[in-house]
């Protein structure tokens, strides 16, 4: 990407998240009393006297640890400080200069890039506290007291770092396309992700849930831009007991909101599941353009009849979805990546398709002829015509004598013939009918 990039780092605990969101102006971080909560790297634009940039927040960095999982949190810091333009360690006023922030700011130093000193939670008003004095110790220079809580000093916080940003080319506008990558945990959503940009960009555990954040990465393929947006897997409902699963449900329903085209990871182990259906149903209701991405390929035993059997399965238990795709690939051994790539392309293409009135038109005179309308109690349903008036979803509105004889059926009848005319493959499309003399 061309904007610069500033990077958050800091011991666990310390308010990284909590500034991050402050910096941005969203609750994008989750943020909570509990450390290590913030485990991958979480990105958002943002923008201060006229400067646009990325900021990204990351896993609390503990220097000597054994830790599997804190272990994976200083990797993750660790990329983000080497992709960074200026990097802003946090620390605690409250607890002081520990040996943790020493191991770290000696960490930067060594990476040679600028380094801001935020020192966090000196929420009281007035005179700087003198405890930040013991922050000079850290040789990082001057350190700049900030409340997260309160938004205070923060200004300074950013007129320092603006410093340090290098000017970015101006770039011609490349078409990005949003691709939420969603599914139950462990179904490979992160290795899918991994596998696409080659490097460890989200922790990949054993251990369902790992990931607990929805997660930007952009690559650039033969195919275009894409940003694929990584997101916690959806459990039950009823497992849903903590509140910071209630969060990572909620923000992978923000992923798929703000997605252009979803990929719904099915893990070929388990085959098609009850849970699986209801996180496929959240891309379909949103109206969004999917794939059903059959997962972990390379681990089952096939024959010559294993795809279609799988695509039977997926196709049942999927029903409302007929118009999406499905592919098996392997995030593994990246297996059909590139068509994965294809089909994203094509669905976000197809979401996008109009069809003028005159053609439309066209096609239900003929679907008209081919099945007469529905006819209630003597009175028969008569549409008059038809129009496309929107896309992402292609969204058409009918317009007839009674809404009411107007039944599922035949509108499915409509949506299936203007299907086999002009594709529509990938995307939901929505219809709604109006009866004359509505507005």
């Amino acid at each position: 990407m061309s904007l610069p990039l500033i990077a958050i780092v800091g011991r666990p605990n310390v308010g990284k998240s909590m500034l991050f969101n402050r910096l941005v102006g969203k609750r994008l971080s989750i943020v909570e009393d509990t450390p290590g909560v913030t485990r991958d790297r979480i990105y958002a634009s943002s923008e201060w006297a006229g400067r646009n940039f990325n900021l990204v927040d990351t896993g609390g960095i503990e220097p000597h640890t054994d830790n599997e999982m804190l272990l994976f949190m200083r990797a993750q810091a660790d990329i983000a400080i080497g992709t960074a333009d200026v990097i802003v360690l946090v620390c605690d006023v409250q607890v002081g200069v520990t040996a943790a922030d020493k191991d770290v700011a000696d960490m930067l130093l060594r990476s040679r890039k600028p380094v801001v000193l935020a020192v966090n939670k000196c929420d009281r008003p007035g005179a700087p506290p003198s405890e930040l004095y013991e922050f000079y110790n850290l040789g990082l220079g001057d350190p700049i007291p900030v409340s997260a809580v309160q938004g205070t000093g923060t200004g300074d916080l950013l007129d320092e770092c603006i410093r340090y940003l290098p000017h970015a080319e101006e770039e011609g506008e490349r078409q990005l396309i949003n691709v939420a990558v969603i599914g139950k945990p462990n179904a490979g959503k992160s290795s899918l992700i991994n596998r696409i940009l080659g490097e460890e960009r989200v922790i990949v555990s054993d251990i369902p849930g790992t990931t607990r954040d929805a997660i930007d990465s952009i690559v650039e393929s033969s195919h275009g831009v894409f940003n694929f947006i990584d997101t916690a897997g959806l459990r039950k409902q009823s497992r849903v007991d903590e509140r910071i699963e209630y969060f990572s449900v909620l923000r992978t329903r923000m992923a798929v909101e703000r997605a252009d085209v979803c990929v719904i990871m099915i893990d070929a182990l388990e085959g098609v599941t009850e849970q699986d259906t209801k996180v496929a149903g959240l891309a379909h209701d949103a109206g969004k353009p999917s794939i059903i991405a059959i997962n972990k390929w390379d681990a089952i035993e096939k024959d010559s009849g294993s795809v279609s059997r799988f695509e039977k399965q997926a196709r049942k238990m999927l029903a409302y979805m007929d118009y999406a795709p499905v592919i098996c690939i392997s995030a593994l051994t990246g297996l059909r990546l590139d068509k994965l790539f294809g089909l994203i392309k094509s669905g976000y293409e197809e979401a996008g398709k109009r069809v003028t009135t005159g053609q439309l038109n066209q096609v239900l005179s003929e679907a008209i002829t081919r099945m007469q309308p529905p006819t209630k109690k003597g009175k028969q349903l008569k549409i008059y015509y038809m129009t496309q008036t929107g896309v992402y979803p292609p969204h058409f509105v009918a317009f007839c004598n009674d809404a009411e004889l107007f039944h599922y059926s035949y509108r499915r009848y409509l949506e299936n013939r203007i299907r086999e005319a002009y594709g529509f493959v990938g995307t939901p499309v929505r219809m709604t009918i109006k009866q004359r003399g509505d507005q």
